[in-house]
């Protein structure tokens, strides 16, 4: 079994540095993708109350055999919920679809309208009380961040951004590391688009290895919590077989370039 590195975060937990995302996947076919992922190792899904799919995820979790505290479950607060009492009871009804009692991470899927600060409340409550491990955001900015941390005096765990070699978020990155924020990336791949880039073929012929693994390979290499969706266990075995090979200096070099490009 691959054994994925770990993370960990400034609550002093630690998080498994690779997992399974499961944005769009059918809530039909997500027990059963779930399942195989466990089967083959992974040991983190991450999936939101707006992917309609978190039965699924637990439903896998429970017909995969694995113990619920080896695998590390991450959802993320809808819209709707954007107040104290809403987040909490967002999360009561994400525990009663996953089947579970605690979630290892409950992010706030996206600012909403107003400043957030009665809803980190509530989040840091729900730390308290253990019915969420770790609580950190998504698609946040520096300075919504800020105004959180400054009103509560809690620093998130992890923000969730959209990251991948094209855009690869030097600045927030920079601030993360300041803050003691872990950075989680979605849209590693780009929607696929860079695994049809020549750099990242070429740097993947040398390796030989798929254009997808050169690129998950580079967040894991800078310290990026990172979870691809996948529709089928080859892809899941591809995306998972990426802890033993190293980009080397030419090839970093090589994929920055692509940050540059249109």
């Amino acid at each position: 079994m691959v054994t994925v590195p770990q993370v960990t975060l400034n609550d002093g937990t630690a998080i498994p540095q690779f997992g399974l995302g499961v944005y769009q996947v059918p809530p039909d076919d997500t027990a059963g993708l779930v399942r195989t992922a466990l089967e083959l190792g992974y040991r983190h899904v991450d999936t939101a109350q707006a992917y309609g799919n978190e039965a699924g995820v637990g439903q896998g979790l429970r017909d995969a055999g694995v113990a619920r505290e080896d695998v590390w479950i991450t959802t993320k607060l809808d819209d709707p919920g954007h107040t104290h009492d809403g987040a909490i009871a967002a999360l009561e009804r994400s525990l009663e679809r996953l089947g579970t009692s605690y979630v290892d991470l409950y992010l706030i899927h996206r600012p909403g309208d107003g400043d957030d600060v009665d809803t980190w409340r509530a989040f840091t409550a729900l730390r308290a009380d253990g019915r969420a491990r770790s609580i950190g955001l998504s698609n946040f900015d520096p300075r919504r961040i800020d105004r959180l941390v400054e009103a509560t005096g809690v620093v998130p765990s992890v923000n969730q951004v959209r990251l991948n070699p094209r855009s690869p978020q030097g600045p927030l990155r920079r601030y993360h590391r300041r803050r003691g924020i872990a950075t989680e990336a979605w849209a590693p791949l780009r929607e696929g688009t860079l695994t049809r880039d020549r750099i990242v073929r070429r740097v993947a012929d040398r390796h030989a290895r798929t254009p997808a693994q050169v690129v998950l390979r580079w967040h894991l290499q800078h310290g990026f919590i990172v979870f691809p969706k996948a529709s089928s266990a080859e892809r899941l075995r591809e995306n998972l077989d990426i802890t033993d090979f190293v980009l080397t200096r030419r090839d970093l070099a090589e994929l920055a370039l692509l940050r540059r490009r249109p």
